[in-house]
């Protein structure tokens, strides 16, 4: 005999009833998530078709250049004819206008603007990390939502409702765990480029912050 906790029904409707009412929600997160990884792929495609090539001795070479310049105004020229990318080339002309500032105070400039191009590309390698961790997440929410239902059609042998219910099941599965791999992939590769260009710009701005420590 099976012994029936008081109130045990009311709270299994509820968590049942919760449950089921996520899944409308999951299923429009999923496909929001499908739709943001395939508009991913293309900017992802964008942004390598407009990237320059930054060889380490172009860097090299530049460093040089700084070093070896005759004043500032050179310096200013040697920057705006490089191959970098032009936000780049903003924030060495920032530091090189900061020729009135204290060496400290260049050198707590330089760092800033070098985090503010961190903060830039943090936010959008952000946007691809939540749904790399929500992703399959709500991929197994939406495979365990309607398995409840489906469990019981298939006790009151309605296989009809059991075939619908596996159906939504894994492609909810298919979907979250394919987004969140797609945005993985994206998110690798993007933070790989950040990566040398903030490199790039780190040593850059160290060479121009040198030269301008000696004047």
């Amino acid at each position: 005999m099976v012994t029936t906790i008081p109130g045990s029904e009311v709270l299994t409707s509820t968590l049942n009833m919760i449950s089921q009412s996520l899944q409308i929600p999951v299923i429009i997160f999923l496909v929001v998530f499908a739709v943001f990884a395939v508009l991913a792929i293309g900017g992802l495609i964008s942004e390598y078709t407009s990237r320059k090539k930054i060889t380490p001795e172009l860097i090299e070479e530049l460093i040089y250049s700084i070093s070896n310049a005759t004043s500032l105004d050179e310096i200013k020229n040697v920057i705006k004819n490089a191959n970098i990318y032009e936000s780049q080339k903003v924030v060495l002309i920032k530091i090189l206008r900061a020729n009135s500032l204290t060496p400290e105070s260049r050198h707590a400039l330089a760092k800033k603007l070098v985090e503010f191009e961190e903060n830039k590309f943090a936010k959008s390698i952000e946007r691809t990390d939540v749904v790399t961790r929500i992703g399959p997440t709500l991929g197994l929410m939406g495979t365990l939502i309607p398995m409840g239902p489906g469990l019981a059609a298939l006790g009151a042998g309605d296989v009809n409702t059991l075939a619908q219910s596996l159906t939504v099941a894994f492609n909810t599965t298919i979907v979250g765990i394919g987004s969140g791999a797609l945005c993985y992939v994206i998110g690798k590769i993007r933070s790989s480029w950040y990566d040398r260009y903030l490199s790039d710009l780190d040593a850059l701005s160290d060479a121009v912050l040198d030269y301008m420590n000696k004047l």
